[in-house]
Protein backbone atom coordinates (compact mmCIF):
# COMPACT_ATOMS: atom_id res chain seq x y z
CA UNK A 1 0.00 0.00 0.00
CA UNK A 2 0.99 3.43 -0.86
CA UNK A 3 0.81 6.04 1.89
CA UNK A 4 -0.46 9.53 0.63
CA UNK A 5 2.02 13.04 1.27
CA UNK A 6 -0.85 14.21 3.71
CA UNK A 7 -2.09 11.38 5.64
CA UNK A 8 -5.84 10.46 4.16
CA UNK A 9 -6.73 9.17 7.43
CA UNK A 10 -6.17 12.64 8.76
CA UNK A 11 -7.75 14.77 6.23
CA UNK A 12 -11.12 12.46 6.90
CA UNK A 13 -10.43 12.43 10.48
CA UNK A 14 -13.80 13.34 12.34
CA UNK A 15 -16.02 12.78 8.96
CA UNK A 16 -18.66 10.43 9.25
CA UNK A 17 -19.28 7.60 6.15
CA UNK A 18 -23.02 8.01 5.85
CA UNK A 19 -23.86 8.66 1.94
CA UNK A 20 -24.69 5.84 0.28
CA UNK A 21 -24.87 4.75 -3.40
CA UNK A 22 -28.35 6.60 -3.88
CA UNK A 23 -27.47 9.51 -2.50
CA UNK A 24 -24.24 9.86 -3.90
CA UNK A 25 -25.86 9.39 -7.53
CA UNK A 26 -28.54 12.13 -6.80
CA UNK A 27 -25.46 14.48 -5.93
CA UNK A 28 -23.89 13.87 -8.64
CA UNK A 29 -26.70 14.13 -10.98
CA UNK A 30 -27.39 17.34 -9.48
CA UNK A 31 -24.05 18.83 -9.46
CA UNK A 32 -23.32 17.30 -13.46
CA UNK A 33 -27.23 18.84 -14.41
CA UNK A 34 -27.19 22.36 -13.61
CA UNK A 35 -27.77 25.84 -15.28
CA UNK A 36 -25.65 25.17 -18.54
CA UNK A 37 -28.50 22.52 -19.98
CA UNK A 38 -30.69 25.43 -20.17
CA UNK A 39 -28.30 27.52 -21.90
CA UNK A 40 -26.31 25.04 -24.15
CA UNK A 41 -28.86 23.55 -26.79
CA UNK A 42 -29.04 26.93 -28.52
CA UNK A 43 -25.66 27.20 -28.33
CA UNK A 44 -25.03 24.01 -29.91
CA UNK A 45 -27.50 24.40 -32.42
CA UNK A 46 -26.26 27.59 -33.46
CA UNK A 47 -22.57 25.56 -34.27
CA UNK A 48 -23.73 21.95 -35.28
CA UNK A 49 -27.60 22.27 -35.76
CA UNK A 50 -29.47 19.16 -36.09
CA UNK A 51 -26.41 17.40 -35.44
CA UNK A 52 -26.67 18.80 -31.47
CA UNK A 53 -27.45 15.36 -29.92
CA UNK A 54 -24.58 13.66 -31.37
CA UNK A 55 -22.51 15.98 -29.59
CA UNK A 56 -23.91 14.88 -26.40
CA UNK A 57 -23.64 11.90 -27.05
CA UNK A 58 -20.13 11.58 -27.91
CA UNK A 59 -19.57 13.58 -24.73
CA UNK A 60 -21.20 10.96 -22.43
CA UNK A 61 -19.22 8.40 -24.14
CA UNK A 62 -16.07 10.12 -23.37
CA UNK A 63 -17.14 11.20 -19.98
CA UNK A 64 -18.16 7.68 -19.33
CA UNK A 65 -14.63 6.50 -19.70
CA UNK A 66 -13.84 9.11 -17.76
CA UNK A 67 -15.94 8.43 -14.86
CA UNK A 68 -14.78 4.39 -14.82
CA UNK A 69 -11.39 6.08 -14.15
CA UNK A 70 -12.98 8.54 -11.66
CA UNK A 71 -14.61 5.22 -9.93
CA UNK A 72 -11.53 2.66 -10.05
CA UNK A 73 -9.57 5.90 -8.27
CA UNK A 74 -12.26 6.43 -6.17
CA UNK A 75 -12.54 2.95 -5.11
CA UNK A 76 -8.86 2.92 -4.18
CA UNK A 77 -8.30 6.48 -2.30
CA UNK A 78 -11.77 7.56 -1.21
CA UNK A 79 -10.45 10.84 0.58
CA UNK A 80 -11.94 13.87 0.48
CA UNK A 81 -10.76 16.16 -2.04
CA UNK A 82 -12.18 13.51 -5.03
CA UNK A 83 -9.78 13.86 -8.11
CA UNK A 84 -7.21 15.71 -5.82
CA UNK A 85 -6.44 13.19 -3.69
CA UNK A 86 -6.08 10.49 -6.31
CA UNK A 87 -3.80 12.79 -8.56
CA UNK A 88 -2.11 13.49 -5.42
CA UNK A 89 -1.24 9.77 -4.39
CA UNK A 90 -0.32 8.91 -7.86
CA UNK A 91 2.38 11.88 -9.03
CA UNK A 92 3.02 13.92 -5.65
CA UNK A 93 2.07 16.81 -4.34
CA UNK A 94 3.70 19.49 -7.40
CA UNK A 95 0.94 17.42 -9.82
CA UNK A 96 -1.83 17.60 -6.83
CA UNK A 97 -1.57 21.80 -6.23
CA UNK A 98 -1.57 21.86 -10.59
CA UNK A 99 -4.69 20.05 -10.32
CA UNK A 100 -6.12 22.13 -7.67
CA UNK A 101 -5.51 25.37 -9.41
CA UNK A 102 -7.11 23.98 -12.12
CA UNK A 103 -10.27 23.32 -10.03
CA UNK A 104 -10.65 26.61 -8.89
CA UNK A 105 -10.00 28.58 -12.02
CA UNK A 106 -12.14 26.22 -13.87
CA UNK A 107 -14.86 26.62 -11.30
CA UNK A 108 -14.82 30.54 -11.37
CA UNK A 109 -14.63 30.13 -14.88
CA UNK A 110 -17.59 28.53 -15.06
CA UNK A 111 -19.42 30.68 -12.28
CA UNK A 112 -18.88 33.54 -14.07
CA UNK A 113 -20.12 31.93 -17.49
CA UNK A 114 -23.17 30.90 -15.50
CA UNK A 115 -24.08 34.30 -13.97
CA UNK A 116 -23.75 36.05 -17.22
CA UNK A 117 -26.15 33.45 -18.60
CA UNK A 118 -28.36 34.10 -15.80
CA UNK A 119 -27.84 38.14 -16.36
CA UNK A 120 -29.23 37.05 -20.34
CA UNK A 121 -32.26 35.48 -19.18
CA UNK A 122 -33.50 38.00 -16.84
CA UNK A 123 -32.11 41.19 -19.53
CA UNK A 124 -34.25 39.28 -22.14
CA UNK A 125 -37.35 39.97 -20.09
CA UNK A 126 -36.51 44.12 -20.38
CA UNK A 127 -36.79 46.30 -23.05
CA UNK A 128 -33.37 46.27 -25.08
CA UNK A 129 -32.51 50.05 -24.25
CA UNK A 130 -32.24 48.84 -20.27
CA UNK A 131 -30.53 45.18 -21.37
CA UNK A 132 -26.93 45.86 -20.65
CA UNK A 133 -27.19 48.27 -17.45
CA UNK A 134 -30.15 44.63 -16.06
CA UNK A 135 -27.45 42.07 -16.75
CA UNK A 136 -24.49 44.23 -15.07
CA UNK A 137 -27.14 44.57 -12.19
CA UNK A 138 -28.46 40.99 -11.95
CA UNK A 139 -25.10 39.42 -12.23
CA UNK A 140 -23.72 41.88 -9.45
CA UNK A 141 -26.41 41.36 -7.56
CA UNK A 142 -27.06 37.82 -7.87
CA UNK A 143 -23.17 36.79 -6.62
CA UNK A 144 -23.12 39.79 -3.63
CA UNK A 145 -26.26 38.49 -2.30
CA UNK A 146 -25.41 34.52 -2.52
CA UNK A 147 -21.62 35.49 -1.66
CA UNK A 148 -23.10 37.62 1.67
CA UNK A 149 -25.55 34.70 2.87
CA UNK A 150 -22.39 32.56 2.78
CA UNK A 151 -20.01 34.93 4.66
CA UNK A 152 -23.12 34.65 6.87
CA UNK A 153 -21.97 30.52 7.81
CA UNK A 154 -21.52 27.80 6.04
CA UNK A 155 -25.15 26.24 7.55
CA UNK A 156 -27.13 29.15 5.83
CA UNK A 157 -24.86 28.19 2.94
CA UNK A 158 -26.31 24.92 2.73
CA UNK A 159 -29.27 26.38 3.34
CA UNK A 160 -29.52 28.12 0.37
CA UNK A 161 -28.31 24.96 -1.58
CA UNK A 162 -30.77 22.45 -0.60
CA UNK A 163 -33.69 25.37 -1.46
CA UNK A 164 -32.21 25.91 -4.40
CA UNK A 165 -32.16 22.45 -6.05
CA UNK A 166 -34.93 20.87 -4.73
CA UNK A 167 -36.85 22.42 -7.75
CA UNK A 168 -34.20 21.93 -10.62
CA UNK A 169 -34.85 18.75 -12.17
CA UNK A 170 -38.59 18.88 -11.93
CA UNK A 171 -39.09 21.66 -15.16
CA UNK A 172 -36.99 19.30 -17.42
CA UNK A 173 -38.90 16.65 -17.13
CA UNK A 174 -41.90 18.89 -17.31
CA UNK A 175 -39.85 20.06 -20.55
CA UNK A 176 -39.32 16.45 -22.06
CA UNK A 177 -43.03 14.90 -21.44
CA UNK A 178 -45.03 18.00 -22.38
CA UNK A 179 -42.74 18.98 -25.62
CA UNK A 180 -42.40 15.69 -26.77
CA UNK A 181 -46.01 16.01 -28.56
CA UNK A 182 -45.17 19.33 -29.58
CA UNK A 183 -42.49 18.35 -32.03
CA UNK A 184 -42.44 19.35 -35.66
CA UNK A 185 -40.75 16.40 -38.05
CA UNK A 186 -39.80 19.29 -40.51
CA UNK A 187 -37.29 20.78 -37.71
CA UNK A 188 -34.66 18.61 -38.72
CA UNK A 189 -34.86 18.24 -42.36
CA UNK A 190 -31.71 21.13 -42.75
CA UNK A 191 -29.09 18.37 -42.01
CA UNK A 192 -26.24 20.76 -44.28
CA UNK A 193 -22.87 19.91 -42.46
CA UNK A 194 -21.77 22.32 -40.07
CA UNK A 195 -17.99 23.70 -40.22
CA UNK A 196 -15.27 22.79 -38.92
CA UNK A 197 -14.59 25.32 -36.12
CA UNK A 198 -18.47 25.08 -34.96
CA UNK A 199 -18.26 21.05 -34.85
CA UNK A 200 -15.01 22.05 -31.91
CA UNK A 201 -16.34 24.85 -29.99
CA UNK A 202 -19.94 22.88 -30.12
CA UNK A 203 -17.88 19.37 -28.47
CA UNK A 204 -16.49 21.87 -26.11
CA UNK A 205 -19.90 23.12 -24.57
CA UNK A 206 -21.64 19.81 -24.77
CA UNK A 207 -18.81 18.62 -22.23
CA UNK A 208 -19.41 21.87 -20.07
CA UNK A 209 -22.49 20.19 -19.48
CA UNK A 210 -21.39 17.34 -18.01
CA UNK A 211 -18.67 18.60 -15.82
CA UNK A 212 -19.03 18.62 -11.99
CA UNK A 213 -18.85 15.00 -11.21
CA UNK A 214 -15.12 16.22 -9.70
CA UNK A 215 -17.44 18.47 -7.48
CA UNK A 216 -19.79 15.75 -6.10
CA UNK A 217 -17.02 13.35 -5.65
CA UNK A 218 -14.64 15.73 -3.54
CA UNK A 219 -16.97 14.43 -0.36
CA UNK A 220 -15.56 10.72 -0.78
CA UNK A 221 -14.50 10.97 2.44
CA UNK A 222 -17.93 10.89 3.31
CA UNK A 223 -18.94 7.64 1.69
CA UNK A 224 -20.16 4.43 3.00
CA UNK A 225 -18.36 1.76 1.53
CA UNK A 226 -16.45 3.87 -0.78
CA UNK A 227 -14.99 1.10 -2.91
CA UNK A 228 -18.38 0.10 -3.53
CA UNK A 229 -20.48 2.62 -3.40
CA UNK A 230 -18.43 5.25 -5.48
CA UNK A 231 -18.99 2.57 -8.88
CA UNK A 232 -21.95 1.78 -8.52
CA UNK A 233 -23.47 5.57 -7.84
CA UNK A 234 -21.17 7.13 -11.02
CA UNK A 235 -22.94 3.76 -13.24
CA UNK A 236 -26.43 5.26 -12.16
CA UNK A 237 -25.78 8.87 -12.62
CA UNK A 238 -23.75 8.97 -15.97
CA UNK A 239 -26.11 7.01 -18.62
CA UNK A 240 -28.91 9.15 -16.93
CA UNK A 241 -27.71 12.15 -17.68
CA UNK A 242 -26.75 11.36 -20.74
CA UNK A 243 -29.94 10.14 -21.83
CA UNK A 244 -31.69 13.24 -20.08
CA UNK A 245 -29.48 15.69 -21.97
CA UNK A 246 -29.74 13.98 -25.97
CA UNK A 247 -33.70 13.75 -24.64
CA UNK A 248 -33.62 17.49 -23.88
CA UNK A 249 -31.82 18.47 -27.33
CA UNK A 250 -33.97 16.92 -29.48
CA UNK A 251 -37.65 18.06 -27.90
CA UNK A 252 -35.91 21.52 -28.79
CA UNK A 253 -34.64 21.08 -32.13
CA UNK A 254 -38.20 19.22 -32.40
CA UNK A 255 -40.28 22.63 -31.52
CA UNK A 256 -38.27 25.23 -32.53
CA UNK A 257 -36.02 24.50 -35.27
CA UNK A 258 -33.88 26.59 -36.58
CA UNK A 259 -35.12 29.40 -34.00
CA UNK A 260 -33.15 27.50 -31.24
CA UNK A 261 -30.03 28.68 -32.11
CA UNK A 262 -31.70 32.46 -31.98
CA UNK A 263 -32.75 32.10 -28.18
CA UNK A 264 -31.38 33.47 -25.28
CA UNK A 265 -33.89 30.81 -22.99
CA UNK A 266 -34.22 28.58 -25.58
CA UNK A 267 -36.11 25.69 -23.02
CA UNK A 268 -38.45 28.35 -21.69
CA UNK A 269 -39.08 29.60 -25.62
CA UNK A 270 -39.56 25.85 -26.89
CA UNK A 271 -42.27 25.89 -24.27
CA UNK A 272 -44.05 28.75 -25.58
CA UNK A 273 -46.26 27.15 -28.65
CA UNK A 274 -47.13 24.34 -25.81
CA UNK A 275 -48.13 26.67 -22.94
CA UNK A 276 -47.71 30.08 -21.59
CA UNK A 277 -47.81 28.88 -18.12
CA UNK A 278 -45.03 26.52 -19.01
CA UNK A 279 -43.02 28.80 -20.98
CA UNK A 280 -42.59 30.70 -17.51
CA UNK A 281 -42.55 27.14 -15.79
CA UNK A 282 -39.15 27.10 -17.33
CA UNK A 283 -38.19 30.50 -17.19
CA UNK A 284 -38.49 30.48 -13.68
CA UNK A 285 -36.59 26.84 -13.23
CA UNK A 286 -33.74 28.11 -15.51
CA UNK A 287 -33.14 31.12 -13.50
CA UNK A 288 -33.39 28.89 -9.81
CA UNK A 289 -31.38 26.37 -11.51
CA UNK A 290 -28.53 29.24 -11.97
CA UNK A 291 -28.71 29.91 -8.52
CA UNK A 292 -28.61 26.83 -7.24
CA UNK A 293 -24.94 26.44 -9.44
CA UNK A 294 -24.11 29.77 -8.13
CA UNK A 295 -25.07 29.12 -4.72
CA UNK A 296 -23.33 25.64 -4.84
CA UNK A 297 -20.23 27.03 -6.26
CA UNK A 298 -20.08 30.04 -3.69
CA UNK A 299 -20.24 27.55 -0.49
CA UNK A 300 -17.17 24.95 -2.18
CA UNK A 301 -15.13 26.53 -4.34
CA UNK A 302 -13.45 29.37 -2.17
CA UNK A 303 -12.09 26.76 0.39
CA UNK A 304 -9.72 26.10 -2.23
CA UNK A 305 -8.30 29.44 -1.80
CA UNK A 306 -8.88 29.76 1.56
CA UNK A 307 -6.94 26.26 2.37
CA UNK A 308 -3.67 27.54 -0.41
CA UNK A 309 -3.75 30.51 1.50
CA UNK A 310 -4.14 28.54 5.14
CA UNK A 311 -0.84 27.06 3.84
CA UNK A 312 0.90 30.08 2.64
CA UNK A 313 0.60 29.07 -0.98
CA UNK A 314 -1.27 31.75 -2.03
CA UNK A 315 -1.90 35.48 -0.45
CA UNK A 316 -2.16 34.58 3.72
CA UNK A 317 -5.29 37.15 3.90
CA UNK A 318 -7.25 34.56 2.03
CA UNK A 319 -7.08 32.18 4.92
CA UNK A 320 -8.93 34.50 7.11
CA UNK A 321 -11.83 33.31 9.07
CA UNK A 322 -14.47 36.26 10.06
CA UNK A 323 -15.13 36.14 13.74
CA UNK A 324 -18.81 35.27 14.25
CA UNK A 325 -19.98 33.25 11.48
CA UNK A 326 -16.36 31.17 11.39
CA UNK A 327 -16.52 31.42 7.40
CA UNK A 328 -13.82 32.11 4.85
CA UNK A 329 -14.80 35.69 4.16
CA UNK A 330 -12.02 36.98 2.31
CA UNK A 331 -11.78 33.88 -0.27
CA UNK A 332 -15.60 33.81 -0.29
CA UNK A 333 -15.81 37.70 -1.37
CA UNK A 334 -12.73 37.86 -3.15
CA UNK A 335 -13.72 34.72 -5.74
CA UNK A 336 -17.07 36.30 -6.05
CA UNK A 337 -15.75 39.22 -6.93
CA UNK A 338 -13.52 37.45 -9.93
CA UNK A 339 -16.52 36.00 -11.27
CA UNK A 340 -18.62 38.96 -11.45
CA UNK A 341 -15.81 40.65 -13.46
CA UNK A 342 -15.74 37.73 -15.36
CA UNK A 343 -19.54 37.55 -16.25
CA UNK A 344 -20.32 40.99 -16.76
CA UNK A 345 -17.27 41.53 -19.49
CA UNK A 346 -17.48 37.84 -20.76
CA UNK A 347 -20.42 35.81 -22.49
CA UNK A 348 -21.53 32.40 -21.51
CA UNK A 349 -20.21 30.75 -24.54
CA UNK A 350 -16.34 31.93 -24.01
CA UNK A 351 -16.10 31.21 -20.35
CA UNK A 352 -17.90 27.67 -20.69
CA UNK A 353 -15.38 26.72 -23.31
CA UNK A 354 -12.21 28.11 -21.23
CA UNK A 355 -13.62 26.35 -17.97
CA UNK A 356 -14.50 22.80 -19.98
CA UNK A 357 -10.67 23.07 -20.72
CA UNK A 358 -9.19 23.25 -17.58
CA UNK A 359 -11.74 20.58 -16.52
CA UNK A 360 -10.31 18.19 -19.53
CA UNK A 361 -7.03 18.47 -18.05
CA UNK A 362 -7.88 17.46 -14.82
CA UNK A 363 -10.24 14.82 -16.13
CA UNK A 364 -7.02 13.17 -18.44
CA UNK A 365 -4.61 13.57 -15.38
CA UNK A 366 -7.40 11.67 -13.10
CA UNK A 367 -7.48 8.92 -15.60
CA UNK A 368 -3.76 8.65 -15.93
CA UNK A 369 -3.97 8.47 -11.94
CA UNK A 370 -6.33 5.54 -11.49
CA UNK A 371 -4.31 3.68 -14.05
CA UNK A 372 -1.33 4.42 -11.78
CA UNK A 373 -2.48 3.51 -8.39
CA UNK A 374 -4.55 0.02 -9.90
CA UNK A 375 -0.53 -0.73 -11.56
CA UNK A 376 0.44 -0.05 -8.07
CA UNK A 377 -1.86 -1.88 -6.14
CA UNK A 378 -2.60 0.97 -4.22
CA UNK A 379 -6.23 0.19 -1.85
CA UNK A 380 -6.73 2.13 1.17
CA UNK A 381 -10.75 1.04 1.57
CA UNK A 382 -10.90 -3.02 0.70
CA UNK A 383 -10.95 -4.21 -2.34
CA UNK A 384 -10.90 -1.85 -5.36
CA UNK A 385 -13.44 -1.83 -8.51
CA UNK A 386 -10.91 -3.21 -10.24
CA UNK A 387 -12.25 -2.56 -13.51
CA UNK A 388 -11.40 -4.63 -16.22
CA UNK A 389 -8.92 -3.33 -19.15
CA UNK A 390 -8.54 -0.42 -17.33
CA UNK A 391 -5.54 1.09 -18.98
CA UNK A 392 -7.30 0.76 -22.38
CA UNK A 393 -10.55 2.55 -20.72
CA UNK A 394 -7.91 5.49 -19.14
CA UNK A 395 -5.97 5.49 -22.56
CA UNK A 396 -9.66 6.37 -24.06
CA UNK A 397 -10.65 9.03 -21.61
CA UNK A 398 -7.15 10.49 -21.88
CA UNK A 399 -7.05 10.71 -25.65
CA UNK A 400 -10.96 11.70 -25.87
CA UNK A 401 -9.67 15.24 -23.16
CA UNK A 402 -6.73 15.73 -25.02
CA UNK A 403 -8.97 15.67 -28.78
CA UNK A 404 -11.28 18.02 -26.73
CA UNK A 405 -8.61 20.43 -25.58
CA UNK A 406 -7.02 20.68 -29.20
CA UNK A 407 -10.09 21.53 -31.11
CA UNK A 408 -9.74 24.66 -28.90
CA UNK A 409 -8.61 28.06 -30.54
CA UNK A 410 -4.50 28.60 -30.15
CA UNK A 411 -5.14 31.20 -28.07
CA UNK A 412 -6.99 29.02 -25.65
CA UNK A 413 -4.60 26.21 -25.52
CA UNK A 414 -1.86 28.48 -24.42
CA UNK A 415 -3.55 29.96 -21.79
CA UNK A 416 -4.39 26.26 -20.39
CA UNK A 417 -0.74 25.94 -20.82
CA UNK A 418 0.44 29.04 -19.71
CA UNK A 419 -1.94 28.49 -16.22
CA UNK A 420 -0.54 24.85 -15.50
CA UNK A 421 3.50 27.04 -16.01
CA UNK A 422 2.31 29.60 -13.89
CA UNK A 423 0.72 27.42 -11.10
CA UNK A 424 4.09 25.09 -11.09
CA UNK A 425 6.31 27.66 -10.62
CA UNK A 426 3.90 29.36 -7.93
CA UNK A 427 4.18 26.13 -5.89
CA UNK A 428 7.60 25.70 -6.24
CA UNK A 429 8.93 29.49 -4.74
CA UNK A 430 5.81 29.15 -2.08
CA UNK A 431 7.31 25.65 -1.01
CA UNK A 432 10.49 27.32 -0.61
CA UNK A 433 9.04 29.80 1.24
CA UNK A 434 7.41 27.79 3.61
CA UNK A 435 9.86 25.25 4.43
CA UNK A 436 12.42 28.60 5.04
CA UNK A 437 9.58 29.82 7.51
CA UNK A 438 10.05 26.45 9.65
Amino acid sequence: MSGGRVGHSQRDAGLLRAVGPSGLAASIICQTVGASIFVVPATLAATIGVYAPLAFLGCGLAIGAVAICFAEGGSRIPTSGGAYGYIEEAFGPLAGYIVGTLLWVGNVLACGGVAAALGDVIASLCSPSFGLPVRAGVIIGALGAIAAINIGGVTRGARLVKASTVVKLLPLLVFIIAGAGAMHAGNFSNRSLPASDGVGHAVILALFAYTGLEVALSASGEVAEPNRTIPRALGIAMPATVALYVAIQIVAQGILGGALAHSSAPLADAMAPVSAGLRALLLAGSALSMLGMLSSDLMGSPRQLFAFGREGLLPRVLGRVHDRSHAPYVAIASYAAVAAALAVTGSFAKLAVLATLTSAAVYAAGCASAWVLARRGVALAGTPLGFPRLGTVAAFGIVGMLILISLAERVEILGLAALMTLSAVVYLIQSRVVLARG
